[in-house]
């Protein structure tokens, strides 16, 4: 396991520039040059701008766990010290926690979100105040890294708009391997990244398989008659991950390898129903989004304005529930044992450096000794520095002896 440090950018003040076009290219164009001030000045050393803080003892790892869009009240950003905010905030999160909490100790800060009415904004201004949402993102995760991590493992993981803010975490912290060689894996559901967005940012690595660490697990589900939609518009493709059989290529997956999907009270941690083998699901070879089989838009409706129907956004990680709780803790173990691999790979090395600079040393002392004196042996051979010892002893008994 990692115990490089994280060094601290020391920022006093954060300014975002970008060059945007649309919400949907403009990621890959976004150059951040920002700071926080050190610890005891950021918002994010009060407690009360948490609703995590290193929840849960005795876990293998942490997880900055970022909440997807619940204020429908306010017109931009949210107001996140309004406790009607704060009471949907938390129960997002409570509805999400039961994948991540059996092997993670959770970090969760309250962030100035978007609402859900900047829906209808062009992609433009949209972006702007998503930078803005960001921007507390961005100072919880590196309040997290100074004065948390200590060199644990770390997952990402959010959802929808949560997800969203995954990347951008992605692109500012993760090009730098004393905090990529930390991660476990990134979740990043329900918001997708394209090829050419990927491809701008080579350091981004997506899941191929279901234990590969350091990487993107990425989808987001729909009907298999969608060709459109607010999330992945037409002409578009995003990166998937099968999360039934840990593939990325179009083969369907069979419900049987559904291990349990699980709907929960409204912002409530508590299972409502739970149903095993809900649904299968292939990756669409042309949108690369997550079509899911043997569920009807009828029986589970998008629920929102924005979305169209068919679209099943709202059950993005609920439809495969049990399988992605499972795959927590696989990769988890996977990284653990690499890292210990790692390590004793590094010790032996070390072990074995440490041993032949020995051993080096000791045949250049004997070479030396063999050369000064021709009885001692051939011109040139290496004598053992023991054999040297010991004949060296004997003659200074003798000498004694004969005195």
């Amino acid at each position: 396991m990692s115990n490089i440090s994280y060094t601290p950018k020391n920022r006093t003040a954060r300014t975002v520039m970008c060059s945007a076009a649309t919400a949907l290219t403009v990621l890959s164009s976004v150059q951040f040059t920002s700071t926080v001030a050190d610890s005891e000045s950021s918002k994010y050393s009060d407690m009360n701008n948490w609703a995590y803080f290193a929840e849960g003892e005795d876990k293998d790892a942490d997880v900055f766990f970022i909440a997807p869009t619940v204020d429908k009240k306010d017109e931009a950003l949210m107001n996140i010290n309004d406790e009607v905010n704060r009471e949907r905030f938390l129960g997002a999160l409570e509805m999400e926690r039961g994948i991540l909490d059996e092997n993670a100790r959770l970090f969760a800060p309250y962030y100035s979100q978007i609402s859900l009415k900047t829906d209808a904004l062009p992609a433009e201004e949209r972006e702007e105040l998503l930078q803005q949402a960001y921007a507390d993102v961005s100072e919880a995760f590196e309040y997290y890294l100074e004065n948390e991590n200590n060199g644990r493992p770390v997952i990402l993981f959010g959802f929808s708009q949560g997800a969203d803010m995954c990347y951008r975490l992605m692109k500012e912290y993760f090009s730098d391997d004393s905090v990529s060689s930390k991660l476990v894996a990134t979740y990043a559901i329900g918001w997708g990244m394209s090829d050419e967005e990927a491809a701008a940012y080579p350091f981004l690595q997506f899941a191929q398989n279901e234990d590969d660490t350091g990487v993107i697990v990425s989808f987001e589900c729909e009907a298999p008659e969608v060709t459109d939609s607010y999330i992945c518009p037409k002409g578009k493709k995003m990166l998937s991950i099968n999360p039934l059989s840990w593939a990325t290529d179009s083969t369907p997956a069979d419900k049987s390898l559904n291990k349990g999907a699980c709907f929960m009270e409204r912002y409530r941690k508590e299972i409502k129903n739970e149903i095993p083998q809900l649904c299968g699901c292939y990756i669409d070879e042309n949108r690369g989004v997550l079509k899911v089989t043997d569920v009807s838009k009828e029986e589970y409706p998008a629920g929102l304005a924005s979305l169209p129907d068919g679209s099943y956004h709202l059950y993005d990680y609920q439809f495969f529930f049990r399988n992605l709780q499972e795959n927590v803790g696989v990769r988890i173990t996977a990284y653990k044992e690499k890292n210990t691999e790692a390590e004793v790979t590094t010790t032996t090395t070390a072990s074995t450096e440490t041993t032949t600079t020995t051993s080096n040393e000791t045949t250049v002392t004997a070479t030396e000794a063999a050369n000064s004196d021709p009885g001692t042996g051939d011109s040139g051979v290496a004598i053992p520095i023991v054999f040297l010892s010991l004949a060296a002893g004997t003659a200074l008994v003798m000498r004694k002896k004969s005195d």
